[in-house]
């Protein structure tokens, strides 16, 4: 059943009105018709399921059938920070992050990332980042869709890092020595409903002056296994891990 998150203001008790994209979605792309079912999320993680009611120009109107008890969401939030990868990496980071269970994303601006963003590309960027947000919560059917925090630097990272309980950096060189961190004896020690940050780096990795940085503000170093993982693929090792790790392992 196709799945819409719908702003806050367009919920009037038991009826919901789409508008926008969504809208063009339902009549044109699904060619949905009155008595056809939809689920719509509230922007406080609630589903519904909904009966079309209306289809106009532009505008769809369902009425709320029955609300559902469902909790796609990881146990843990996770915020990936993703340092500026070259072309639409990012995108793929954020599309494949949000299907694995990610509750944030951070672009970081790391010493070593070829791209740059400047004010004008910003909230274009954003925008199209958004969207692609919006559409694999719908897709994967979570209940929310992660947030999208601003382009931060180093030092707006570690500001930020303060609110975490659990602080992690992916290093390569974690990878190439026998007594390593283990990644998997560390999330064994994370609990339920705990915040963690994971900083994965750019294609040139971090630079020797981040790496100081991090340790000096409690973050700890891991290998993701004995392989070098690309960027864009380094925090989806992760969220799988933690998921498979909370969600599967957990449950036998």
């Amino acid at each position: 059943m196709q799945r819409y998150f719908v702003p806050a203001e367009n919920w009037y008790e038991n009826e919901v009105a789409i508008s926008g994209d969504d809208a063009h979605h339902i009549s044109r792309v699904m060619r949905y018709k009155e008595g056809s079912m939809i689920i719509c999320n509230h922007p406080d993680g609630r589903a519904a399921k909904c009966v079309v009611t209306s289809v106009g120009q532009g505008d769809v109107t369902v009425h709320v059938d029955e609300w559902l008890n469902e909790d796609s969401e990881l146990p843990v939030n996770v915020t990936i920070a993703q340092g500026m990868p070259k072309s639409d990496k990012i995108e793929y980071v954020l599309q494949k992050g949000t299907e694995l269970g990610a509750s944030a994303f951070i672009p970081y601006q790391a010493e070593r990332s070829v791209v740059f963003w400047d004010a004008k590309k910003t909230q274009k960027k954003i925008t199209r980042l958004s969207k692609i947000l919006k559409e694999a919560s719908e897709q994967s059917h979570r209940n929310s869709i992660p947030d999208l925090k601003p382009v931060m630097g180093i030092k707006e990272l570690i500001e930020e890092s303060k609110q975490y309980d659990v602080k992690i950096f992916a290093y390569e060189e974690e990878a190439k020595v026998s007594e390593h961190q283990s990644f998997g004896k560390l999330v064994n020690s994370i609990k339920a409903g705990q915040n963690v940050l994971v900083c994965i780096g750019p294609e040139g990795g971090f630079s020797a002056n981040e790496v100081e940085t991090f340790k000096e503000n409690d973050f700890s170093s891991v290998r993701l296994g004995p392989r070098i993982l690309r960027t864009e693929t380094a925090p989806l090792y992760v969220l799988a891990s933690i998921s498979y790790h909370f969600e599967e392992l957990r449950c036998r």
